[in-house]
Protein backbone atom coordinates (compact mmCIF):
# COMPACT_ATOMS: atom_id res chain seq x y z
CA UNK A 1 0.00 0.00 0.00
CA UNK A 2 1.31 3.31 -1.11
CA UNK A 3 0.61 6.53 0.85
CA UNK A 4 1.57 10.00 -0.11
CA UNK A 5 1.88 11.51 2.61
CA UNK A 6 2.20 15.65 1.32
CA UNK A 7 -0.03 16.81 -1.14
CA UNK A 8 -1.61 19.98 -2.20
CA UNK A 9 -5.16 20.58 -3.65
CA UNK A 10 -7.32 24.17 -4.64
CA UNK A 11 -11.22 25.16 -5.34
CA UNK A 12 -11.74 25.79 -8.75
CA UNK A 13 -12.05 29.46 -8.23
CA UNK A 14 -8.60 29.63 -7.14
CA UNK A 15 -7.03 27.28 -9.54
CA UNK A 16 -8.72 29.22 -12.65
CA UNK A 17 -7.96 32.71 -11.51
CA UNK A 18 -4.95 32.35 -8.79
CA UNK A 19 -3.97 36.01 -9.63
CA UNK A 20 -6.71 37.51 -8.03
CA UNK A 21 -5.48 35.74 -4.70
CA UNK A 22 -2.14 37.47 -4.75
CA UNK A 23 -2.92 40.98 -2.47
CA UNK A 24 -2.49 40.51 0.86
CA UNK A 25 -1.08 36.82 0.57
CA UNK A 26 2.67 37.29 -0.29
CA UNK A 27 3.91 33.78 0.29
CA UNK A 28 0.84 32.51 -2.48
CA UNK A 29 2.24 34.91 -4.73
CA UNK A 30 6.15 33.63 -4.16
CA UNK A 31 5.10 30.15 -4.51
CA UNK A 32 2.18 30.52 -7.35
CA UNK A 33 3.41 33.73 -9.53
CA UNK A 34 4.91 31.77 -11.72
CA UNK A 35 2.72 29.87 -14.75
CA UNK A 36 4.93 27.14 -14.45
CA UNK A 37 3.89 26.54 -10.92
CA UNK A 38 0.91 24.06 -11.16
CA UNK A 39 -2.31 23.92 -9.07
CA UNK A 40 -4.52 20.82 -8.90
CA UNK A 41 -7.47 20.16 -8.02
CA UNK A 42 -9.06 16.64 -6.60
CA UNK A 43 -9.61 15.00 -10.03
CA UNK A 44 -6.15 15.42 -11.22
CA UNK A 45 -4.84 13.93 -7.61
CA UNK A 46 -6.71 11.14 -8.01
CA UNK A 47 -5.83 10.31 -11.67
CA UNK A 48 -2.13 11.25 -11.02
CA UNK A 49 -2.59 8.60 -8.09
CA UNK A 50 -3.44 5.44 -10.35
CA UNK A 51 -1.28 6.28 -12.79
CA UNK A 52 1.24 6.03 -9.82
CA UNK A 53 0.11 3.54 -7.80
CA UNK A 54 -1.10 5.31 -4.96
CA UNK A 55 -3.45 3.47 -2.54
CA UNK A 56 -4.00 7.01 -0.33
CA UNK A 57 -2.94 10.38 -0.11
CA UNK A 58 -3.20 13.12 2.39
CA UNK A 59 -4.23 16.36 0.83
CA UNK A 60 -4.06 19.91 2.39
CA UNK A 61 -4.34 23.55 0.67
CA UNK A 62 -1.86 26.72 1.84
CA UNK A 63 -1.66 28.74 4.84
CA UNK A 64 -3.71 31.15 3.77
CA UNK A 65 -3.52 34.53 5.75
CA UNK A 66 -6.90 35.52 5.42
CA UNK A 67 -9.20 33.19 6.86
CA UNK A 68 -12.27 33.48 4.66
CA UNK A 69 -9.98 32.07 1.87
CA UNK A 70 -8.70 29.34 4.19
CA UNK A 71 -11.48 28.37 5.34
CA UNK A 72 -13.13 27.32 2.19
CA UNK A 73 -9.98 25.75 1.09
CA UNK A 74 -10.83 23.83 3.85
CA UNK A 75 -14.14 23.24 2.96
CA UNK A 76 -12.28 21.76 -0.43
CA UNK A 77 -10.51 19.07 1.05
CA UNK A 78 -13.20 18.41 3.35
CA UNK A 79 -15.71 18.14 0.52
CA UNK A 80 -12.81 16.01 -1.61
CA UNK A 81 -11.94 13.31 1.84
CA UNK A 82 -16.21 12.82 1.71
CA UNK A 83 -15.80 12.19 -2.14
CA UNK A 84 -12.99 9.76 -1.87
CA UNK A 85 -13.01 8.65 1.45
CA UNK A 86 -10.99 5.79 0.65
CA UNK A 87 -8.34 7.25 -0.92
CA UNK A 88 -7.67 10.59 0.68
CA UNK A 89 -7.26 11.97 4.31
CA UNK A 90 -7.60 15.79 4.89
CA UNK A 91 -5.60 18.14 7.06
CA UNK A 92 -6.68 21.31 7.65
CA UNK A 93 -4.57 24.38 6.72
CA UNK A 94 -4.38 27.85 7.78
CA UNK A 95 -1.61 30.94 8.82
CA UNK A 96 -1.80 30.65 12.70
CA UNK A 97 -1.65 34.33 12.27
CA UNK A 98 -5.38 34.51 12.18
CA UNK A 99 -7.10 34.52 15.63
CA UNK A 100 -9.29 31.82 14.08
CA UNK A 101 -6.60 29.15 13.67
CA UNK A 102 -7.65 26.87 16.89
CA UNK A 103 -11.52 27.37 16.13
CA UNK A 104 -11.36 26.59 12.59
CA UNK A 105 -8.76 23.13 13.69
CA UNK A 106 -11.65 22.15 15.36
CA UNK A 107 -14.40 22.72 12.98
CA UNK A 108 -12.13 20.47 10.55
CA UNK A 109 -11.84 17.49 12.80
CA UNK A 110 -15.45 17.56 13.26
CA UNK A 111 -15.70 17.57 9.34
CA UNK A 112 -13.69 14.67 8.95
CA UNK A 113 -9.83 15.83 8.65
CA UNK A 114 -7.26 13.92 10.88
CA UNK A 115 -4.31 16.62 11.13
CA UNK A 116 -3.07 20.00 10.76
CA UNK A 117 -0.76 21.29 7.60
CA UNK A 118 1.34 22.32 5.82
CA UNK A 119 1.56 25.22 8.21
CA UNK A 120 4.02 27.08 7.25
CA UNK A 121 6.03 30.35 8.26
CA UNK A 122 7.51 31.82 5.06
CA UNK A 123 8.79 35.05 5.72
CA UNK A 124 9.21 34.39 9.60
CA UNK A 125 11.02 31.29 9.99
CA UNK A 126 9.87 29.46 13.17
CA UNK A 127 10.71 32.27 15.16
CA UNK A 128 9.09 33.01 19.44
CA UNK A 129 6.26 34.81 17.76
CA UNK A 130 5.57 31.58 15.24
CA UNK A 131 5.73 28.93 18.55
CA UNK A 132 3.28 31.12 20.34
CA UNK A 133 1.15 31.26 17.65
CA UNK A 134 1.13 27.90 17.21
CA UNK A 135 0.37 26.37 20.92
CA UNK A 136 -3.79 26.85 20.65
CA UNK A 137 -3.58 24.83 17.41
CA UNK A 138 -1.15 21.97 19.31
CA UNK A 139 -3.39 22.30 21.85
CA UNK A 140 -6.49 21.11 20.08
CA UNK A 141 -4.60 18.70 18.29
CA UNK A 142 -3.59 17.08 21.58
CA UNK A 143 -7.20 17.22 22.71
CA UNK A 144 -8.73 15.36 20.08
CA UNK A 145 -6.10 11.94 20.38
CA UNK A 146 -2.79 13.88 19.03
CA UNK A 147 -3.24 14.24 15.61
CA UNK A 148 -0.37 14.89 13.63
CA UNK A 149 0.93 18.51 12.79
CA UNK A 150 2.54 19.48 9.37
CA UNK A 151 5.65 22.20 9.36
CA UNK A 152 7.16 23.23 6.73
CA UNK A 153 11.17 23.12 7.12
CA UNK A 154 13.81 23.35 5.03
CA UNK A 155 17.68 23.43 5.29
CA UNK A 156 19.36 26.16 5.87
CA UNK A 157 22.43 26.33 3.96
CA UNK A 158 22.37 25.81 -0.19
CA UNK A 159 20.76 27.52 -2.74
CA UNK A 160 17.99 29.44 -2.95
CA UNK A 161 14.55 28.83 -4.16
CA UNK A 162 10.84 29.97 -3.73
CA UNK A 163 9.47 29.08 -0.74
CA UNK A 164 12.71 28.37 1.05
CA UNK A 165 11.99 30.41 4.51
CA UNK A 166 14.99 31.77 7.09
CA UNK A 167 14.22 28.83 9.41
CA UNK A 168 16.89 27.87 11.49
CA UNK A 169 18.27 24.11 12.95
CA UNK A 170 17.67 26.06 16.50
CA UNK A 171 14.48 27.10 15.50
CA UNK A 172 13.71 23.74 14.63
CA UNK A 173 14.67 22.00 17.39
CA UNK A 174 12.98 24.31 19.73
CA UNK A 175 9.51 23.87 18.11
CA UNK A 176 9.86 19.96 19.15
CA UNK A 177 11.12 21.24 22.76
CA UNK A 178 8.19 23.54 23.41
CA UNK A 179 5.40 21.04 21.99
CA UNK A 180 7.02 17.66 23.11
CA UNK A 181 3.57 15.27 23.38
CA UNK A 182 2.74 16.70 19.64
CA UNK A 183 2.89 14.54 16.66
CA UNK A 184 4.77 16.75 14.50
CA UNK A 185 5.47 16.02 11.08
CA UNK A 186 9.01 18.24 9.56
CA UNK A 187 8.16 18.61 5.81
CA UNK A 188 11.36 17.97 2.99
CA UNK A 189 13.47 16.26 5.93
CA UNK A 190 13.08 18.16 8.55
CA UNK A 191 15.69 20.85 7.14
CA UNK A 192 18.30 18.02 8.11
CA UNK A 193 17.84 18.13 11.85
CA UNK A 194 17.42 14.37 12.29
CA UNK A 195 21.29 13.74 11.84
CA UNK A 196 21.43 15.27 15.18
CA UNK A 197 19.83 12.01 16.90
CA UNK A 198 23.29 10.48 16.75
CA UNK A 199 23.95 13.20 20.05
CA UNK A 200 24.43 11.47 22.86
CA UNK A 201 22.58 13.32 25.09
CA UNK A 202 19.02 15.22 25.06
CA UNK A 203 18.04 15.28 21.54
CA UNK A 204 16.82 11.91 21.10
CA UNK A 205 14.35 12.37 23.34
CA UNK A 206 13.70 15.93 22.47
CA UNK A 207 13.28 14.72 18.78
CA UNK A 208 11.12 11.19 19.43
CA UNK A 209 7.45 12.59 18.31
CA UNK A 210 8.92 14.07 15.07
CA UNK A 211 8.53 12.51 11.77
CA UNK A 212 10.14 13.70 7.92
CA UNK A 213 8.36 13.24 5.25
CA UNK A 214 10.95 13.55 1.84
CA UNK A 215 8.67 16.52 0.13
CA UNK A 216 10.80 18.00 -2.53
CA UNK A 217 13.83 15.31 -1.80
CA UNK A 218 14.87 14.94 -5.78
CA UNK A 219 15.30 18.87 -6.09
CA UNK A 220 17.53 18.77 -3.00
CA UNK A 221 19.08 15.58 -1.82
CA UNK A 222 21.29 12.48 -3.41
CA UNK A 223 19.41 9.16 -2.84
CA UNK A 224 21.89 8.58 -0.52
CA UNK A 225 19.53 10.15 2.11
CA UNK A 226 17.83 6.86 2.90
CA UNK A 227 20.73 5.27 3.40
CA UNK A 228 22.07 8.25 6.25
CA UNK A 229 18.56 7.85 7.36
CA UNK A 230 18.79 4.23 8.08
CA UNK A 231 22.06 3.97 9.88
CA UNK A 232 20.71 6.63 12.71
CA UNK A 233 17.85 4.47 12.99
CA UNK A 234 15.18 6.34 11.66
CA UNK A 235 13.24 4.35 8.81
CA UNK A 236 10.44 4.60 11.11
CA UNK A 237 9.94 7.94 10.89
CA UNK A 238 10.55 8.33 7.01
CA UNK A 239 7.02 9.26 5.34
CA UNK A 240 6.98 9.40 1.54
CA UNK A 241 5.65 12.61 0.39
CA UNK A 242 5.49 13.84 -2.84
CA UNK A 243 4.51 17.58 -2.16
CA UNK A 244 2.40 17.29 -5.41
CA UNK A 245 1.79 18.90 -8.36
CA UNK A 246 5.06 20.05 -7.49
CA UNK A 247 6.69 16.54 -8.39
CA UNK A 248 4.62 13.12 -8.81
CA UNK A 249 5.36 10.66 -6.60
CA UNK A 250 7.23 8.13 -9.83
CA UNK A 251 10.19 10.19 -9.28
CA UNK A 252 10.81 9.52 -5.52
CA UNK A 253 10.30 6.01 -6.69
CA UNK A 254 13.11 6.15 -8.65
CA UNK A 255 15.44 7.50 -5.62
CA UNK A 256 13.89 5.09 -2.91
CA UNK A 257 14.79 1.86 -5.82
CA UNK A 258 18.40 3.34 -6.41
CA UNK A 259 19.13 4.16 -2.32
CA UNK A 260 20.19 0.77 -1.32
CA UNK A 261 17.98 0.20 1.27
CA UNK A 262 15.55 -3.06 1.35
CA UNK A 263 12.80 -4.28 0.62
CA UNK A 264 10.73 -4.21 3.95
CA UNK A 265 12.74 -0.24 4.55
CA UNK A 266 11.01 0.48 1.64
CA UNK A 267 7.52 -0.77 2.44
CA UNK A 268 7.71 1.65 5.41
CA UNK A 269 8.78 4.49 3.47
CA UNK A 270 6.13 3.82 1.41
CA UNK A 271 3.05 3.28 3.54
CA UNK A 272 3.62 1.49 6.46
CA UNK A 273 4.86 4.26 8.72
CA UNK A 274 1.85 6.56 7.84
CA UNK A 275 -0.70 3.87 8.51
CA UNK A 276 0.68 4.08 11.84
CA UNK A 277 0.72 7.45 12.54
CA UNK A 278 -2.72 8.17 11.25
CA UNK A 279 -3.64 4.94 12.91
CA UNK A 280 -5.97 3.79 9.85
Amino acid sequence: MIIDFHTHIFPDNIRTSREKYFDNEPAFKLLYSSPASKIAGVDDLINMMDENEVSLSVIFGFPWKDGKIASQNNDYIMESVARYPNRLKGFACFDTQWEGAAKETERCIKGGLCGVGELAFYLSGIDDTALSQLKPVMEVCLKYGNLPIMIHTNEPVGHVYPGKTPNTLEQIYKLAKTFPENKIVLAHWGGGIFFYHLLKKETKDILKNIWYDTAASPFLYDSAIYRVVREIGLMDKVLLGSDYPLLKPSRYYKDINESGISKEEKEKVMGKNAINLIRL
